[in-house]
């Protein structure tokens, strides 16, 4: 475990004081579609906290072998979910070649998060992108209703919303304990 100065905190136990989480806001939310909306939301940002201030051997340090799992794996992982539900499945077009897989190596997400700033940059980049997608579909979609395909046949964008918040809520509680592997942080 590697020693870093840490930011003097009013609660040092917590990941930031609640007045510097950027995760809080004063804007009261309702409607479905806000609150759907704020939530993941919420876990994007925490995903992107968890990983802050780490370099390339860091982030790609593994879990427990024989597992791949990764915090530069989990972007490159929550890239290509961000990717392949909304572009592919909301945007019907299953065609779209997918991010960070191949028939080959159906875990490239994660097989191939190495310890490389080129790597790190990229995933990064790719995350943002489709974080960006996804944040401008929804707010452009005429409801939660509209409908995509994949191969199971049609799913509601509200389907698609809740599943991608127990996606970044699932892999959040990862990123948690693989970031306090790597110098002793745990957060709220």
């Amino acid at each position: 475990m590697t020693e870093q100065t840490q930011p003097t905190r009013k609660y040092p136990d917590m990941w930031v004081d609640p007045e510097d989480d950027p995760r809080e806001t004063d804007a009261p939310t309702s409607g479905e579609r806000n609150t759907l909306v704020e939530y993941l939301g919420h876990y994007r940002k925490t995903l992107e906290m968890k990983c802050d201030g780490l370099d390339a051997e860091q982030l790609a340090r593994r879990s427990v072998p024989p597992s791949t799992l990764s915090l530069l794996g989990l972007v490159r992982h929550m890239a290509k979910v961000e990717h392949s539900w909304f572009r592919r499945v909301m945007g019907h077009d299953l065609d779209l070649p997918r991010l960070y897989w191949s028939e080959e190596d159906r875990d490239l997400d994660f097989n191939e998060a190495v310890a490389d700033p080129a790597v790190v940059e990229d995933a990064w980049a790719s995350w943002r992108r489709e974080v960006a997608y996804a944040e401008e579909y929804v707010a452009a979609a005429e409801s939660l209703d509209v409908k995509g395909r994949h191969a199971d046949g049609e799913i509601e964008l509200r389907e698609v919303v809740v599943h991608m918040i127990e996606e970044y809520a699932r892999h959040c509680g990862h990123a948690d304990l693989l970031r306090e592997c790597i110098d002793g942080r745990t957060g709220q």
